[in-house]
């Protein structure tokens, strides 16, 4: 409800009562379809129904079913009602179901419905509930899981691709708020990968409303003078990775998270193997790291990233590099003990920005 609230006053959506009864919550307001396309992006709701609230009286359902009907009922169309019921009444569901069906049929013959029950075009529902009923006919699917602040909070990996993005929806769906953390690659001479960072960003954020707009930027050139070239392209990224979940158990710790985030997933390259992430997991000595995307297939996360918009913004996941042999925990304590791992996660929180989005 707190989020729900901190929705409705940041879209400036006024409402006349907030009310919670058991399994509904209901909101008084006379811009319902614009509250409810708002609100389908706040973890814990099913779904929203824009509906007309008058009293369980049955003649009134009759009645106000037919004005709902006709004017968003389309003619030719299949039709059903469905009705649920909770409390003592003088009628049953099906009473309701068969009287309003009826009366759509019987007065609104310009319309030319058919009834189906099995598989209706349009579909009219009643809810009633003791004293009031609820009539609607459409239903906005909201995103379910957990209200978003239920869980703790989690440091997120966030990429310009659309993998870590979909990784952070899926624990912030299961209610555990972001910490957004981008390491920014600064010699780079493609700036439209921090713009889609930053616009991914952005997105996830409307997921959030209410919780810290914050994206934390970190330098990824930090220690290059350290590295150098004398390292295979398989064992630097090791290295790398290993470095930015240093940085971000740090960064988690000062801010009470409880774990990192990443849209790792498994694959045939060298940086997406079990045997590599226990080397990348061995880094934050039993900090946690959640791999939600882990057994998804790139045209799964894709279907998903396109199902909450993220597909605009963030880029492609790429996986080419080939699979290289392995490399074992002890040559990384040697090569980390060589580079002066520590001082490097100090020069790399010495970088942090904070970018409000």
């Amino acid at each position: 409800m707190t989020n729900i609230k901190a929705v409705l006053k940041e879209n400036s959506l006024s409402y006349a009562a907030f009310l919670r009864k058991f399994g509904r919550i209901y909101i008084k307001t006379s811009r319902a379809e614009a509250t409810a396309e708002k609100l389908r992006r706040v973890f814990g709701i099913s779904s929203l129904s824009p509906s007309l609230e008058i009293s369980s009286d049955l003649d009134y359902i009759v009645r106000a079913s037919l004005d709902l009907a006709a004017s968003e009922f389309k003619k030719g169309k299949k039709f059903s009602v469905r009705c649920h019921r909770i409390g003592k009444h003088p009628y049953s569901s099906q009473d309701v179901c068969r009287k309003v069906g009826q009366s759509l049929l019987t007065q609104l013959p310009s319309l030319k419905l058919k009834v189906n029950l099995s598989h209706p075009e349009q579909t009219l529902h009643v809810e009633v509930r003791e004293d009031k009923s609820y009539i609607y006919t459409k239903i906005v699917t909201g995103p379910g899981g957990l209200p978003l602040g239920t869980q703790p909070t989690l440091v997120n990996l966030l990429n310009n691709d659309m993998a870590s993005a979909a990784a952070c929806w899926l624990t912030m769906k299961r209610g555990c708020p972001p910490i957004l953390v981008h390491f920014e690659n600064k010699g780079s001479k493609n700036k439209s990968d921090m713009k889609k960072t930053i616009d991914t960003a952005k997105r996830l954020m409307e997921w959030s409303v209410g919780f810290p707009r914050n994206l934390y930027l970190i330098e990824q050139n930090y220690g290059s003078d350290r590295r150098g070239e004398k390292y295979s392209q398989k064992t630097a990224a090791l290295l790398q990775k290993r470095l930015m979940l240093r940085i971000a158990q740090r960064l988690g710790i000062m801010k009470k998270a409880e774990g990192i985030v990443t849209g790792d997933t498994i694959n045939k390259t060298s940086k997406h193997t079990i045997h590599t992430f226990r080397l990348q997991d061995e880094a934050t000595d039993g900090y946690p790291i959640y791999r939600p995307l882990l057994g998804k297939d790139t045209p799964e996360i894709q279907k998903l990233a396109q199902s909450i918009s993220l597909e605009t913004t963030a880029g492609k996941i790429k996986r080419k590099e080939p699979l290289e042999s392995r490399i074992e925990l002890q040559e990384v304590h040697r090569i980390e003990k060589e580079m002066n791992t520590d001082q490097v996660v100090e020069d790399a929180l010495e970088s942090l920005k904070v970018l409000k989005i």
